[in-house]
């Protein structure tokens, strides 16, 4: 019966044979497959991709001194969507040294810890990620471990910022007063082929498969895409992320619009504010410092149709976006 190395070997079926049934545990024969020939003779194909484990980085011994800013990934899983009522039952930091230049050195610092909430954690919660109430009973997340990973940090970086830095911030005030970036908003994916910002995607399309939802897991994911070097020679994803943090941007709000614009701001990207937190009651968009002219124009010429119109603007650093 043909063994399934003959669907893509070049070798005659008997030598393919020899191979697969010769070698015992802990023997490497000459001419024995091993698993990377294996995986490069199933990607040769064209009808296979190959996934490969995400192996976590070990911590570094010895702090390179090329690399003397140091980042923080962040990942939480929480019993909730809302951070004013829901609660943090896991949490995942991992810190890594990097350059001016955004290239990434390494590890120097992982923390992982579950947490105990208040209440039950809601079912959906456990069938997502896993945790249930009986793995979190009496745990509590260390703040003097995190302390030496977060005061250093440079730059917090998170996939979905608009989620953790809320949280965060409502967890402990170490997390207070840092400079943070979003690897979903701030990278330009699809440009380096990506089909979608999910980690999930992410991990998938760079040849990768992890345990997805468990804190520490997600950051040591993000960490190896935000390392990857493109084909084409562009920045890697984190030096594009980083340069985007040193940047301004700022908000425009379209206050007082004419309510039958909406849907024209809608289609440019605009959202609506309900001014709950603190921003005009009015739709909004975030932009590059240089594009405020063009968005301004836009506003007077299509939507006031007044060229005094003077909307609100908010000018944010990384140190203001993100926050609840």
């Amino acid at each position: 019966m043909p063994l399934q190395f003959d669907m893509f070997s070049a070798e005659p079926a008997s030598a393919v044979m020899k191979t697969v049934s010769g070698p015992r545990p802990g023997t490497s024969p000459a001419g024995a497959i091993d698993e990377a020939e294996m995986a490069e003779r199933l990607t040769a194909t064209g009808r296979y991709r190959i996934l490969r484990r995400l192996e976590a980085r070990a911590i570094a011994q010895t702090i390179r001194s090329e690399f003397p800013l140091r980042g923080v990934i962040v990942d939480t899983e929480t019993t909730g969507l809302n951070h004013r009522k829901d609660e943090i039952i896991e949490i995942g930091v991992i810190a890594f040294s990097f350059d001016e230049r955004g290239f990434i050195g390494d590890v120097v610092g992982v923390y992982g810890g579950l947490q105990q909430p208040s209440s039950p954690i809601p079912a959906e919660i456990t069938r997502l990620t896993g945790i249930t109430d009986e793995m979190v009973a009496g745990q509590v997340i260390d703040t003097r471990a995190l302390r030496p990973l977060i005061e250093p940090a440079d730059l917090v970086i998170a996939h979905n910022a608009g989620f953790d830095r809320p949280f965060c911030e409502m967890f402990s005030p170490l997390f207070s007063g840092k400079a943070w970036a979003c690897s979903n908003a701030e990278i330009d994916w699809a440009s380096r082929g990506f089909e979608g910002t999910k980690l999930g995607y992410l991990i998938g399309q760079a040849g990768f498969f992890h345990e997805g939802h468990r804190a520490v897991e997600d950051c040591f994911a993000l960490l190896e895409i935000l390392d990857q070097s493109p084909s084409c020679g562009s920045p890697t994803p984190f030096s594009e992320l980083y340069a985007a943090s040193q940047r301004s941007r700022v908000r425009v709000f379209a206050e007082h619009s004419p309510f039958d614009m909406k849907d024209h701001l809608k289609a440019r990207g605009y959202r609506w504010s309900d001014g709950s937190d603190g921003r005009p009651k009015s739709w909004w968009i975030e932009v590059e410092e240089t594009d405020l002219e063009d968005e301004l124009h836009y506003l007077r010429a299509e939507i006031y149709q007044h060229p005094e119109a003077d909307p609100p603007t908010q000018f944010l650093t990384a140190f203001d976006r993100y926050r609840a």
